[in-house]
């Protein structure tokens, strides 16, 4: 067996993901103590520029699980593309379990983003591009995976999930760039751009929560994509029962008709 799905029997974690969650929990336990009590607030990087105060720690949550989201909706991209090339399994699964962690991920970005939304703006939503143009990205991932359970034959469901995997990836650049080719409310790019508009501590606190979210990800697809397995190995074997029963009770029918009822 793939040492990847190598699972403890009672669950999908190995030795090896006991291993890194726990190492995990740390990281996001030092970035949260970063993140909301050691860095300072932000006081703007000029006389001119309007400061966010202690409103910056949101994005220090915000940002990188919006990155996450991104990452996850890739990887169902690539993948996608590798299984209509390749037409193995594994590329189908991994997109699907990817899709879905990005889901998660997005209705973070799209919480966080609420709240920070109800401070800066004085409102929980507001049809800006950025907001509009995510909540439509994650309707068509919803709709990715309500399309995986609406079909039953998996060679079908697995063409057709990695056409609609690739084509709902055109609208994450359209997320990203957003604020760049719509005049909006939300704040414009902060890091993304060769003068960051933070720096120091600020700065070291989005970029490790960047990578700890990417991280969190990484950990959460390890063991989605075992039980994503072990789903498709349980419907495998449910298919092949029915099958047979099918037969046996067609053979069955055969033998007792009478030859001249036929």
């Amino acid at each position: 067996m793939n040492p990847l799905l190598q699972t403890h029997p009672d669950g999908t974690a190995s030795r090896g993901s006991r291993i890194f969650g726990l190492l995990l929990a740390v990281a996001v336990a030092v970035f949260l103590a970063v993140a909301l009590v050691i860095s300072p607030p932000d006081s703007g990087a000029n006389a001119s520029e309007n400061s966010m105060g202690e409103l910056v720690r949101i994005m220090y949550v915000h940002v990188p699980v919006a990155v996450a989201c991104y990452m996850a909706f890739f990887v169902t991209a690539v993948a996608s593309v590798m299984y209509l090339i390749r037409k193995t399994e594994g590329w189908d699964l991994l997109a699907a379990s990817s899709a879905e962690v990005g889901v998660v991920f997005t209705l973070l970005t799209l919480a966080t983003g609420s709240v920070w939304g109800h401070i800066a703006w004085g409102t929980w939503w507001e049809w800006d591009p950025r907001l509009t143009s995510t909540l439509l990205m994650l309707i068509v991932y919803v709709g990715y995976l309500a399309l995986r359970s609406a079909v039953l034959d998996p060679v079908v469901r697995a063409k057709r999930a990695a056409v609609v995997g690739l084509v709902a990836f055109a609208n994450v650049p359209i997320v990203h760039y957003s604020v760049d080719w719509w005049r909006g409310i939300h704040q414009p790019a902060t890091i993304s751009r060769l003068d960051p508009t933070i720096d120091g501590l600020k700065l070291f606190a989005l970029m490790f929560g960047m990578l700890v979210a990417v991280a969190v990800y990484a950990w959460l697809m390890i063991h989605r994509f075992r039980l994503e397995y072990v789903r498709a190995r349980l419907e495998e074997k449910g298919l092949d029962s029915a099958l047979a029963e099918r037969r046996a009770e067609a053979t069955t029918a055969t033998l007792t008709t009478p030859k001249g009822a036929l």
